[in-house]
């Protein structure tokens, strides 16, 4: 197999396969990437048995053939190149070289009869949607994704299409790791298959190198299913994921429904408050007082080994007193993902799960378990 390809895309293919291919393995050949030289192009596949990614490169070719060698050594070399086409040769035994100007690298390959078989996607299952919104729902519930590997079913993003009274389709997308509850919804054009009429799991890795594929420029992207993954393509790259094998709780049921104490407060201020008050709570637990009255909030955090900080803030507020206290970080999470200018934080009582949502939309809604008194 020989080919030529310009430094810069190959750095850019091999830059994109990096979050998937395995690092710590007992497979040696999930650390490689799988180079295949077409008649007219370069395919450059990554996998890691749960995540795959394949992409097609345009590239000069002189012989076809396929070669796999480790993802990351290539990656280092190719980033080091000089800016200039790049000859890449098989030789015999698996061994490669690699030339870029006056450059020359020989490294072991390994061969790609090893490597796992990546599936043939027919593009009539896939639908539209739009980049931007999967891209915004993913950023509003990848942070609340449970890392706990034992609780499996947790390890994902929970997606689904209901289907609402004037035949329109809304794609929620529901994220928890038991402290914290994350939903976002949007509107999509197309049609939802069965798949996503019942709801599916998301794996944790194939969101983060799902919401890779989508911070590339706006537009649309495919998306469906097949043989229990989800199937994910854009421009010439296709990303397979497994879906997670499990049932995801009822999270209906974890919404409160009786907060009725409503605070409005300006989301920029509120977190650059909560982020000084952090600097001053435990590194372990983060925590940070809020005592609500109808003149404003007093945010506060005390440490016996470091000291306490105060400061006060206008909100708008008509209820009873109230004193809560959160992690700060679970707070800083959802206002970083959240859009508008005001926020709504809605309460029951000191120690009963509280709603933040942004004032005059429906997309999104997080709920937080306070902290014990």
């Amino acid at each position: 197999m020989e080919f030529r390809i310009e430094k810069e895309l190959f750095l850019k293919a091999l830059q994109k396969i990096q979050g998937i291919v395995e690092k710590r393995t007992s497979m040696p050949i999930l650390s490689n990437v799988l180079l295949e030289a077409t008649e007219n192009n370069l395919l450059v596949t990554a996998t890691d048995l749960e995540v795959g990614m394949k992409s097609s490169y345009p590239a000069e070719i002189t012989s076809t053939g396929k070669i796999t060698v480790s993802a990351k050594k290539l990656y280092e070399i190719v980033k080091e190149l000089p800016n200039q086409p790049i000859q890449f040769v098989t030789k015999d035994n698996d061994w490669v070289e690699i030339k870029c100007g006056k450059v020359q690298f020989n490294i072991v390959g390994l061969s790609s009869d090893e490597f796992p078989y990546f599936p043939d996607v027919k593009e009539e299952n896939l639908f539209e949607i739009e980049g931007p919104l999967l891209r915004g729902m993913l950023e509003r519930t990848a942070y609340a994704i449970c890392t706990d590997e034992t609780k499996y079913n947790l390890n994902g993003i929970f997606a689904k299409v209901e289907i609402g009274p004037d035949n329109d389709n809304r794609l929620k997308m529901v994220s928890t790791d038991g402290h914290r509850l994350s939903i976002a919804s949007g509107f999509f054009k197309g049609t939802a298959g069965p798949e996503l009429l019942k709801g599916v799991i998301l794996p944790k890795k194939g969101v983060f190198e799902m919401k890779k594929i989508t911070d590339e420029e706006g537009g649309t992207l495919l998306f469906g299913f097949m043989d229990n993954s989800a199937v994910i393509k854009r421009g010439d790259t296709y990303m397979i994921m497994r879906l997670v094998d499990g049932e995801f709780p009822d999270y209906n049921r974890v919404i409160p429904v009786a907060n009725e104490r409503i605070v409005t407060v300006n989301k920029e201020n509120f977190s650059h408050s909560v982020r000084r008050m952090a600097i001053l709570s435990s590194e372990k637990f983060k925590g940070i007082m809020l005592e609500i009255t109808s003149g404003g909030i007093r945010i506060s955090s005390s440490n016996p080994e470091l000291g306490d900080a105060m400061e006060e803030l206008d909100v708008s507020y008509e209820g009873e007193p109230i004193s809560v206290r959160f992690n700060a970080r679970y707070l800083l999470d959802v206002l970083s993902v959240t859009e508008t200018e005001q926020v709504n934080m809605k309460f029951k009582d000191e120690l009963s799960p509280s709603i933040i949502v942004p004032e005059n939309s429906a997309s999104f809604l997080a709920v937080i378990m306070p902290m014990r008194l």
